[in-house]
């Protein structure tokens, strides 16, 4: 059995519907393992984890661990390999995707989470990564070039979640090339996509893209 979450972000908190599905999933509370995306400087004092957005959406719904690990570069590949291995949930947070693309990729985290039994979940950027496929944008002021990511791949699909992109920015269509190739699920700020089991639910604005067409998700599938 296996459960993952797709998280855009948010503001403040996660919304009540949300709070409810992830105290159904997450009955093993023994470690919390969060995973990086940042840019490379991490160096100095330990990280605060109360400093961290992720871990405030989790603690605010009174989800607690008994213990919490925050993998970047100041740990060594081995130690983070193994709190990935008996971790109840991994966290990919937000931020850069393609640094955290790079990072999971040299330190040769991809299978061992993918081989977890842990609830995943990664919000924006860790979102990205935990799909199949993601795209980047890299906008300059000469072209508009792209390229395509692999991620994760717990689930066959293309994500896309950033904050400052919404429905007007999607119809756009820079996302339709990909979207021939795989679906794409394009997700607004404050929204969510549940994967158990291979059944989806998804929370607030998300649309499907599928051969370059695009519709609004069902918001109400997180209240069936």
């Amino acid at each position: 059995m296996s459960t993952h979450y797709y998280f855009s972000w948010f503001n403040d908190f996660f919304p009540e519907k949300l709070v409810q599905r992830l105290h159904e999933d997450i009955q093993d509370r023994k470690s919390l393992v969060m995973i990086s995306a940042t840019p490379s400087d991490c160096t100095g004092e330990i990280i605060n984890i109360e400093d961290i957005s992720e871990w405030t959406w989790l603690n605010q719904a009174n989800i607690i661990f008994n213990e919490y690990h925050f993998i970047d570069y100041r740990m060594q590949k081995e130690d983070a390999k193994r709190f990935i291995q008996n971790a109840s949930v991994i966290f990919l947070c937000g931020g850069d995707p393609v640094f955290q693309n790079n990072f999971l990729a040299e330190y040769e985290l991809s299978d061992v989470i993918k081989n977890s039994n842990a609830v995943i979940m990664g919000a924006s950027a860790g979102a990205l990564n935990m799909a199949a496929k993601w795209l980047s944008l890299n906008n300059t002021d000469e072209v508009d070039t792209s390229t395509i990511y692999d991620g994760i791949g717990f689930d066959h699909f293309a994500y896309e979640s950033h904050s400052k992109r919404d429905y007007a920015t999607f119809v756009q269509g820079y996302l339709f090339p990909l979207s021939e190739e795989i679906d794409v699920y394009a997700a607004e700020q404050e929204s969510a996509i549940r994967v158990k089991d291979g059944k989806i639910e998804i929370m607030g604005p998300v649309y499907l893209i599928s051969h370059s067409k695009i519709q609004l998700h069902n918001l109400n599938s997180f209240n069936q």
